[in-house]
C-alpha cells in the first residue's frame, strides 16, 4: 500500500524566527542605551567638570594625592623651609618654572623672572586663588612678598607634547578617536566655566595662536585637561559696557578672531587706543583649530570632524553675536559623542531596524 507523504505546516516558522530576531535585537538596542545612559551619565558628571565637588576643599585649602584631610595654602615660611628646587623646566615672558620637591612629592615652583610683569604675575595668582575647581590646576601655596607660586606636579606636561605622549607605548591605547574628543569636550568645558565663571566672563588672553594656547593647559595622568596659566584673563561686564583688549599690541594672522585684527587697514598705522575692545567670543572663534589638534589623524576622526562641521562653521561666523557660546558648543560636542558611541557599540542597528 503505498504510503502518503506527510505534510508539515511550517508556513509560520519563517514569520516567527523573524519576529524572535526583531525582539532581541530591539531589547539589545534598549539594553545599550541604558548602559550608555548610565556610562555617559558617570562620564559628563567627571568630565564635566562639575564646578561645585565635593571633594575640594575649602577656600585656603587644598588636597593633594591620596591624602584625605585638607591642608591650608603653604605659606611663604613655609616654601621657603620645605620646599626644595630639582631643576628648571621652562621659562615664560612673565615666570620661570621649577621642578621641586615638598614632602617627598613633584610640585612646582613659579617665580617672577620680569620685575616690569609683577602685575601679570599677581594677576595670574589672584586668578588661580579665585578658580580653583576641577578645570583648574590645583594650587599648594603661595608668597606675594617674593613672587612665588606653589602648585601640583602634571608628569605628561603641556598639551604641546599631547602627540609625542600618544606614541608612547604606555598611552598609546589612548591614541582613538573616542579618547581624543573627551579631550576637546574637556578643553570646551574649561572654556565655558572661565565664561560663566564665580569672578564672571573671563577671556583668555595667551591665546595668539595653536602654540600658545596649547601651552596654557595640562595634560593629567588620566588623561584631563586643565588650565594651568591664567596671566592673561581679563573680565568682560557688558552690563557695564566693559569690553577687554588682549595686550597692547597689533595681532595677525587667521588664528586669532577678525574683531581682534586692526581694522583699518595697511595704510594705517596701528594705534593701541584707536583699537576697538572685544568680548569673549574671540575664544568661541579659536575651538575648531584647536579641536582639529586634538582630534589629530587617527582613524575615526574625519568622521568625528564631520559631525562638527556645523557648530565649528558657527564658531568660525565673522559676526562674533552670530557665534555660539561656550555652553553651545559643549552640548554639541557631548551629543556627538553619544551618537558615535552609539554607533559604534552596534553598528548597522539603524539598517536592521
Amino acid at each position: 500500500m503505498e504510503k502518503k507523504p506527510h505534510f508539515v505546516r511550517r508556513e509560520f516558522l519563517p514569520r516567527e524566527v523573524p519576529s524572535i530576531s526583531l525582539a532581541l535585537l530591539l531589547a539589545a538596542v534598549l539594553l545599550l542605551n541604558a548602559l550608555l545612559y548610565l556610562y555617559l551619565n558617570k562620564f559628563y558628571s567627571s568630565l564635566g567638570r562639575v564646578e561645585t565637588d565635593p571633594g575640594l576643599c575649602p577656600f585656603g585649602h587644598f588636597k593633594f594625592g591620596a591624602v584625605k584631610n585638607c591642608s591650608p595654602w603653604l605659606s611663604c615660611e613655609a616654601i621657603n623651609r620645605e620646599v626644595r628646587k630639582l631643576k628648571c623646566v621652562g621659562e615664560g615672558a612673565v615666570k620661570k618654572v621649577f621642578l621641586s620637591e615638598w614632602k617627598e612629592k613633584k610640585v612646582v615652583l613659579s617665580q617672577l623672572t620680569n620685575s616690569e610683569l609683577k602685575e601679570d604675575f599677581l594677576h595670574g595668582l589672584k586668578m588661580l586663588k579665585a578658580l580653583q575647581s576641577k578645570h583648574v590646576v590645583r594650587l599648594l601655596g603661595y608668597c606675594e612678598q617674593q613672587f612665588t607660586i606653589l602648585t601640583e606636579y602634571h608628569p605628561l606636561g603641556s598639551l604641546r607634547g599631547l602627540n609625542e605622549t600618544l606614541h608612547i607605548p604606555k598611552y598609546k591605547g589612548m591614541n582613538t578617536w573616542h579618547r581624543r574628543l573627551m579631550l576637546a569636550i574637556d578643553y570646551v568645558s574649561v572654556i565655558r566655566y572661565l565664561h560663566s565663571s564665580p569672578l564672571g566672563t573671563l577671556v583668555m588672553c595667551d591665546s595668539n595662536d595653536l602654540d600658545k594656547v596649547l601651552s596654557q593647559y595640562l595634560l593629567t595622568s588620566d588623561f584631563h585637561v586643565l588650565v594651568n596659566d591664567l596671566d592673561a584673563l581679563p573680565l568682560v561686564n557688558r552690563s557695564a559696557g566693559r569690553l577687554v583688549k588682549c595686550g597692547h599690541r597689533e595681532l595677525r594672522g587667521e588664528f586669532v578672531a577678525p574683531e581682534q585684527r586692526w581694522p583699518y587697514g595697511e595704510d594705517v598705522p596701528f594705534e593701541d587706543d584707536l583699537m576697538p575692545p572685544y568680548d569673549e567670543k574671540t575664544d568661541i572663534w579659536k575651538i575648531p583649530d584647536v579641536s582639529n589638534f586634538f582630534l589629530g589623524h587617527v582613524e575615526g576622526s574625519d568622521i568625528v570632524r564631520l559631525h562638527l562641521f556645523d557648530i565649528h562653521a558657527a564658531c568660525k561666523r565673522k559676526d562674533p553675536a552670530e557665534r555660539p557660546s561656550a555652553q553651545e558648543v559643549l552640548d554639541t560636542y557631548r551629543k556627538v559623542l553619544t551618537l558615535l558611541i552609539r554607533e559604534a557599540a552596534m553598528p548597522g542597528t539603524r539598517e536592521m531596524l
